[in-house]
């Protein structure tokens, strides 16, 4: 394969004018925006980071690290729906009920009331873009408006799996204008060719599209040989039991191959004009997670193993090539981001959203708009609009608090246990300093929670 290269908030330090900059010059000239989501892809299954022994063979991936920037502290939530509703949002779950795994019959659907992403840019932006979602949905309910829930959101175009996964990567439903039907297909190339046709047709025009692929998420599966190196895979029931994370590299390596052949698809003029973000919506399921993780501190858990995500930004406008980033990002700030990459300037418009700060100066060196604080919490499987959150996690550059319905309250100290092994709390012979670490974390917690 032949790669080209790829070129109102408390939290919220400032509104810097460098960020004022970026929205001015992609004003006159909008760039194209990929936002692509690998779903359940923790940092130990990235061979951007060091977490993690074994890794995927993943050179698209590896070429957008060498050609953009790596963020070191992006944080999501532990689970699919309630990340996909904070960039969505860009507020937190327990504004908008999304705090857990949606079904098609649960309370939690993402509310219609909510402004998303799509609405503001149709509002705001300088100039129109076209957009478009293709891939997983998972906010859908039948209460919500189910398969047209997207295009009630303001998508402009939707195509994909409506709800949170599929029984069969090679036979699954997909949704397009509030139809669903089985397709017999690969579905990972499948969702490549809808991406590549969808931006063949966009012309002239600047265009956002929210790439949401479902792998590597469950099922385990061998995808076809011309996608993955050759890991002696026989695809038998045995196999897979006992070779689990090797078959969910291979649906990495798949996705990446297929991210590739999109990233190769674009004439080098509309390469030149695009901005691609890459992330994982929450940490490697148990089943397939690694050291330093565990099982039960991976996906749907706050533990480092479950929120702590990867994050990659390339393309127009990233003058930090090559480079790594440490400061504190929430999936909330993709939101704001992916606004001033559109062109909206932060003084357009009194309704940006409660928990989103724009990153975009930090693609060019500037760390004025910082947040101080990550934030990430967990439902129950029945959580709605308003309910206190199962579990609540906080940090800032040093310490990490986390309050859940298992363990009651812990703080960690990350700067030197970074894997979260020794709870402070535990010992019960705080010192001055972890006490103010305590003090502070919770009460801006309290904070938030006031704030809705």
């Amino acid at each position: 394969m032949i790669l080209r290269p790829i070129f109102a908030n408390a939290i919220l330090t400032c509104v810097c004018l460098v960020a004022i900059a970026f929205s001015s010059e992609a004003a006159e000239n909008p760039p194209n925006i990929l936002l692509i989501i690998a779903d359940d892809m923790g940092l130990d299954a990235s061979p951007c980071y060091p977490e993690g022994a074994e890794k995927p063979a993943m050179p698209t991936l590896e070429q957008l690290c060498r050609d953009g920037l790596v963020f070191d502290n992006f944080y999501a939530t532990p689970v699919c729906s309630s990340t996909r509703a904070s960039i969505l949002t860009g507020r937190y779950g327990f504004r908008t009920g999304v705090g857990a795994a949606v079904g098609r019959n649960s309370p939690n659907g993402l509310p219609l009331s909510e402004t998303t992403l799509f609405q503001f840019l149709n509002r705001f932006a300088p100039q129109p873009y076209a957009h478009a979602v293709i891939g997983k949905w998972h906010l859908a309910t039948v209460d919500n408006g189910d398969a047209d829930h997207p295009s009630m959101a303001g998508v402009g175009y939707y195509s994909g799996v409506i709800s949170g996964t599929i029984d069969d990567y090679y036979l699954w439903p997909r949704t397009q204008d509030g139809e669903t039907a089985m397709v017999d297909g690969y579905i990972t190339s499948a969702l490549t060719d809808e991406a590549i046709a969808w931006i063949g047709d966009q012309e002239d025009r600047p265009w956002f599209l929210w790439l949401a692929h479902v792998a590597p998420h469950l099922p385990i599966h061998l995808p076809p040989e011309r996608l993955i190196e050759d890991r002696g895979l026989d695809a038998t029931p045995e196999d897979m039991q006992a070779r689990a994370r090797d078959y969910y590299f291979a649906s990495l390596e798949a996705l990446d191959t297929e991210i590739g052949r999109l990233l190769n698809s674009l004439p080098q003029p509309v390469l030149d004009n695009t901005v691609i973000l890459f992330l994982g919506d929450n940490g490697t399921p148990n089943r397939t997670v690694q050291s330093p993780y565990v099982r039960r501190r991976a996906k749907a858990s706050l533990y480092e193993g479950g929120i702590h995500v990867p994050l990659i930004v390339a393309g127009k406008g990233v003058t930090r090539h090559d480079q790594r980033e440490e400061a504190l990002v929430n999936s909330t700030d993709l939101f704001a981001t992916i606004a001033n990459l559109a062109g909206i300037q932060p003084d357009a418009t009194d309704r940006w959203p409660d928990d989103s700060v724009s990153f975009a100066p930090l693609l060019r060196s500037d760390p004025s708009a910082q947040r101080s604080f990550a934030y990430s919490e967990l439902f129950g499987s029945r959580g709605r609009r308003g309910q206190q959150a199962e579990g609540v996690a906080l940090r800032d550059d040093r310490w990490k608090y986390l309050e859940t319905a298992g363990e009651g309250e812990q703080l960690f100290d990350l700067a030197n246990d970074p894997y979260e092994q020794d709870d402070l709390l535990g010992s019960n012979q705080l010192t001055a300093e972890t006490r103010d670490a305590l003090d502070r974390l919770r009460n801006e917690i309290a904070r938030l929670h006031g704030s809705q």
